[in-house]
């Protein structure tokens, strides 16, 4: 975690930073899409799992952007949401991961190691756009850990793919399910953490200016 509490964070206050979320969001969005229709159709969990993680980076994005230039509180708020809504995620993903383990059927392991090395050049692409920005407060991390996070996803699901080919099982694509779905809960664990240090720096802050004042 990054120390902000005696150095000041960059806070998302640039035109080339608002340039480059909107160009992720854009990426995320168009990848979630491609992403959950594939693991429809080819009945991959682990293809669901990561496309449900682009839909929830779009969302999270937007708020990073939308509150570029709000107060501390306000922004350490929205990283609280964030973690919210990435440990949500994982939730979803465990329960239909043990839907999944009942239905029995291999996925398609053409369509997820296609669809994965896919979503894995989207996810490289976004952290090459970020990378610049990987240091700061609890909102602009938090888009960094995801677009992060992402690109280490894309890779299990690719090795799953091939696992799944050589067991002909469904276990490699549960498995990774399972690892992303931690994953998920690791970042949601970081972000709040911080955004909580941040929220508790500033009360203290104010504290201390109104007993100076009085």
């Amino acid at each position: 975690m990054s120390d902000c509490c005696d150095n000041k964070c960059f806070d998302g206050v640039s035109e080339g930073y608002k340039r480059a979320l909107i160009a992720v969001i854009f990426i995320n969005a168009i990848m979630f899409v491609v992403e959950m229709y594939a693991g429809l159709v080819s009945g991959s969990q682990s293809l669901k799992a990561d496309a449900l993680d682009f839909a929830g980076d779009t969302a999270t994005y937007a708020l990073s952007l939308a509150v570029i230039g709000a107060s501390v509180v306000t922004r350490a708020r929205a990283s609280l949401f964030k973690g919210a809504t990435l440990a949500l995620i994982a939730i979803s993903v465990l329960i239909m991961t043990v839907f999944r383990v009942f239905s029995g059927a291999p996925p398609q392991a053409d369509t997820m190691g296609l669809i994965g090395f896919a979503a894995l050049l989207a996810n490289l692409t976004s952290v090459a756009i970020l990378i610049k920005w990987r240091d700061g407060d609890s909102n602009v991390r938090s888009v960094w850990l995801c677009s992060r996070n992402d690109a280490i996803g894309n890779v299990a699901v690719i090795l799953a793919a091939f696992a799944v080919a050589y067991t002909n099982t469904a276990w490699p694509d549960l498995i990774v399910a399972v690892i992303l779905a931690s994953l998920f809960l690791k970042s949601a664990t970081s972000i709040s953490l911080q955004a909580l240090q941040e929220l508790n720096t500033d009360r203290q802050s104010r504290d201390l200016s109104k007993r100076k004042v009085q």
